[in-house]
């Protein structure tokens, strides 16, 4: 195999890959809901029977009724909404259910004025909401859809100047005499929401119940931006974690792939979406039971995760508590690493792929020392770009003299060429002859394409995938990273990049076939990389101009030794 052929076949192998991961993602792609499919009410299905938790004091045998599944458009029977508006979010809260939430820093579009982005909604074609309440065998406590009242003053609340957090107080109060007291906390920059529930028995009777946490949603029916559009590409759908079975996933779709009832010590529940999610997070020594279900209500797909625990045995003239915190916002490394929970981090999923998850993880790690030092994520690419190439030096230096010694004896090969005429055996024969007794290794130019492909495969899902990019401007033109060039210019400094990188390669040993696919490839990859986003391309033009560069030093180092062989005659009888 000459130099010129592994490096088509490596070149091929990148662009079946893209096109590869384009076609899996309109295959798995989860169904869009219909805009007019909105559940009555009275269409939600009896709740499933869940086994109590065992490990509980006093916990009893029977099962413990599940909470009803919500329903898309369909409002919990509770007073009015609480509206609390901090400096990173306003969220609507209603008793047991986080009904909506905006991301204040976070707009839908680059364009001044654009609302921002909601993450949680009821809206019945955008419905995502955070979920809690109770369940016990005498059916007596508060869910989600009705029992907790608000308990503070006004309805419309914001976190004051110089606050550190706000509290909002719901309760409620049963006829046996048990009272449940919930609060939840806002903290200052902070996108997590701290959920408290204190239990207080003054009845005569011990009481017994379980906390419920679920995350419900309908698929998002995501607009199509282009072929290779990363919001199409990217995950959707739920995701748990737990300490002996790890970080687990499953796309809406699948959800009917294998039922979910794990039991569970810590962990978290979450639907992930691009660049933004929602989760769950229990104590680390709470127990509880994960399970997925799937309701098709009227038409529109629901889907729904849940984590039911963990139990408590409240005695006469006793109190009990569990707290959990609901995580809504960015997938933001740092605030997400500042949790401190274990495999949260998971929640930025770079990649469905172990090696490219880890590998993205470093890049990301030094992309972010970068943009600290320039204070810009398109200055801090090229930086990632320079150090890479510092890195792979020796093997893109030994690719490029092994390329200049190829185009030394490019006059021997073809006169070699000459000489066996149309006997193709005859003459790789002789190439190989020639290749061995001067040293030659055919394929040397091409093995250090290797780790560049897989560079550029980590970063497509790492710049895909980092919220700290969206919508991250780079200088004049580019004012989205993790979207397409607007004006296709770095596509075309591309496609000029690869043809004048291609006018220093050596053809040694190309038939016309090859030569007409290598005229083409600066046009094939400037196609794809058109749809890609322009972080992605900004990598790929200062890699290969970089490359190009030190391309052309070789080659002109080397020129005096190549125009000495050059001229000579081949002597090689064989």
């Amino acid at each position: 195999m000459n130099q010129t052929r592994a490096f088509l076949i490596l070149a091929w192998l990148m662009v079946a890959t893209l096109l590869w991961m384009e076609w899996g993602k309109e295959k798995s792609a989860p169904p869009a809901p219909p805009p007019s499919a909105v559940a009555p009410a009275s269409s939600v299905p009896s709740a499933a029977a869940l086994t109590a938790q065992p490990g509980v004091p006093g916990a009893p045998a029977a099962a413990v009724a599940a909470p009803a599944t919500p329903v898309a458009g369909a409002a919990p029977a509770t007073d009015e909404p609480v509206v609390i508006t901090t400096d990173v979010f306003k969220v609507i809260l209603r008793g047991g259910e986080v009904s909506e939430a905006d991301l204040l820093r976070y707009p839908v579009g680059t364009e001044p004025g654009s609302p921002p982005m909601r993450l949680l909604a009821h809206d019945s074609t955008l419905y995502f909401v955070a979920q809690s309440g109770w369940v016990s065998q005498s059916g007596i406590a508060p869910t989600h859809e009705g029992g907790f009242r608000y308990a503070g003053d006004g309805r419309e609340l914001k976190l004051a100047d110089g606050a550190k957090d706000i509290s909002v107080p719901f309760v409620w109060t049963g006829a046996n005499g048990v009272t449940i007291t919930r609060t939840y906390t806002f903290g200052r920059a902070d996108y997590v929401i701290k959920v408290r529930d204190e239990v207080s028995n003054a009845g005569a009777s011990p009481w017994q119940g379980y906390v419920y946490r679920q995350l419900s949603r309908v698929p998002r029916e995501l607009a199509r931006k282009g072929p290779f559009s990363p919001e199409q590409y990217s995950f959707q759908g739920a995701a748990w974690y737990s300490p002996t079975d790890k970080y687990e996933k499953r796309k809406f779709d699948k959800f009917s792939d294998g039922k979910l009832d794990k039991q569970v010590t810590g962990g978290w529940i979450a639907m992930l979406q691009h660049h933004f999610f929602a989760a769950w997070i229990p104590g680390d020594k709470d127990q509880g039971q994960f399970a997925l279900e799937q309701l098709n209500a009227g038409g529109a797909p629901q889907y729904l995760i849940r984590d039911l625990g963990p139990g408590v045995n409240v005695a006469p003239g006793q109190k009990a508590s569990t707290e959990a915190r609901l995580w809504v916002g960015p997938k933001l490394v740092k605030a997400i690493e500042a949790q401190k929970v274990q495999g949260l981090d998971r929640a930025v999923d770079f990649s469905s792929y172990s090696i490219f998850a880890t590998l993205a993880n470093g890049l990301f790690w030094l992309l972010d020392k970068l943009h600290g030092l320039f204070g810009n994520w398109g200055w801090a690419i090229i930086g990632l770009v320079v150090l890479l190439k510092l890195a792979l030096y020796p093997l893109s230096a030994a690719q490029y003299k092994s390329q200049a010694k190829m185009r030394k004896f490019q006059p021997r090969v073809a006169q070699l060429k000459e000489r066996y005429g149309d006997d193709k055996q005859k003459f790789q024969m002789a190439l190989m002859e020639l290749y061995k007794k001067e040293k030659i290794n055919p394929v040397g130019g091409c093995l250090p394409l290797l780790p560049s492909i897989i560079i550029f495969m980590t970063l497509y899902w790492m710049l895909a995938e980092s919220v700290e990019l969206r919508h991250a401007p780079w200088t004049l033109w580019i004012h989205d990273l993790t979207s397409r060039d607007p004006f296709f210019v770095l596509p075309l400094f591309n496609i000029a990049i690869m043809w004048a990188t291609q006018k220093l390669t050596p053809m040694t040993g190309m038939d016309p076939t090859q030569q007409k696919m290598m005229q083409f490839m600066p046009l094939v990859f400037g196609a794809i990389l058109a749809f890609l986003p322009a972080g992605l391309v900004l990598y790929q033009v200062a890699n290969g101009g970089l490359g190009l560069l030190q391309q052309w030093i070789t080659t002109k180092r080397y020129a005096e030794e190549n125009a000495g062989g050059g001229g000579g005659k081949d002597k090689d009888k064989s």
